[in-house]
């Protein structure tokens, strides 16, 4: 299934030693369940080039960068993005780089938002669908959605392990199942927040097609019937869901790929691999499920694999993602 590089991945991780040292020593000693894999920028073009990914938008994922200290977040989202920007400098055919920001702290955010974008050229930010116990569309992370607002930002959400599931005796690693459902209370949160309705011009990506935000589009449309919630979101929930882009990684079954169909324009479906969380053998099943799939032509194939993500990534369109290795 390898051909000449082309897939733009939205999402793609670095996990840096010494980021996996700092979250270690504060206490997180996985993400979600998930043990830290190994990680290296030379492993990384590696896998890009068998799996013909041209260039990677890369993120810091879940835990994060906040472990209860805020002097230390801020620390560690800092050496997180110049770390980032230094790989894209290295490489800037086939890396991107996404800001990891210091939440809660909002002032430290954007201080390090101003930093990332305009010092750094970083394309977008990252952050956590939850932060301790608040959600993105809280009102204490006003003042970033409007900055993010202000500057037509691209923000990737990646969903964690709130602290509200932490303590849950289950018999699977955390992340298998609350990932999706921190994505979707993430979601259900920024509409009905009126956090949608007030910063249109941010452009989200939700990983993991959406947790399960595309099956229970019916179920957060039944908002409309709480005069409280439809002053905030009065175009209807799945007028905003029609707003966020999807990414693919780990959902390119039928079924998943069928719901996503249903409810957004394919031109808002990216392609993710969510490398290195996913192993190799993994994302090679993802691109196959992608491929095989036939609710999509062929143009719409390569558009969700590359051409969608060129509309959110305008540095790109210059050929500087082009295949091979630089």
């Amino acid at each position: 299934m390898s051909s000449a590089p082309h897939r733009i991945d939205v999402h793609h991780h670095i996990v840096p030693s010494e980021y996996v040292k700092a979250a270690k020593a504060a206490g997180a000693k996985d993400a979600g369940g998930v043990t830290f894999p190994a990680w290296s920028p030379e492993a990384q073009l590696e896998l890009m080039d068998r799996r013909s990914i041209a260039t990677a938008m890369t993120s810091i994922a879940a835990p994060g960068v906040y472990f209860g200290n805020r002097d230390a977040a801020r620390s560690l989202a800092h050496r997180s993005n110049e770390l980032s920007a230094r790989l894209v400098a290295d490489h800037p055919r086939r890396f991107g780089a996404l800001a990891v920001l210091p939440l809660p702290d909002v002032d430290a955010a954007l201080e390090e938002l101003a930093y990332a974008l305009d010092t750094l050229d970083m394309d977008g930010v990252a952050l956590l669908a939850s932060i301790g116990d608040r959600y993105l569309g809280d009102p204490a992370f006003d003042t970033l959605f409007d900055e993010l607002h202000r500057r037509k930002s691209v923000l990737f959400i990646h969903p964690t392990i709130p602290e509200s599931s932490q303590f849950l005796k289950l018999a699977m690693p955390a992340a298998l199942i609350e990932f999706v459902f921190d994505t979707t209370r993430a979601v259900a949160n920024l509409i009905f927040s009126g956090t949608i309705e007030r910063c249109p011009d941010i452009s989200i990506i939700l990983p993991h097609a959406g947790g399960t935000v595309p099956y229970l589009t019916g179920r957060l449309s039944l908002g409309a019937l709480v005069p409280s919630l439809h002053a905030k979101a009065p175009r209807g929930a799945a007028a905003y869901l029609k707003r966020f882009y999807y990414e693919t990684a780990l959902s390119t079954e039928p079924t998943t790929l069928s719901s996503l169909k249903e409810l957004v324009d394919p031109s808002h479906i990216l392609f993710g691999s969510d490398y290195p969380f996913a192993p190799e053998p993994l994302i090679e099943s993802e691109i196959r499920g992608l491929v095989n799939y036939g609710g999509f032509d062929e143009p719409t194939r390569r558009a969700i694999e590359r051409d969608n993500s060129l509309a959110l990534f305008p540095r790109l369109r210059d050929g500087s993602a082009a295949g091979g290795r630089s």
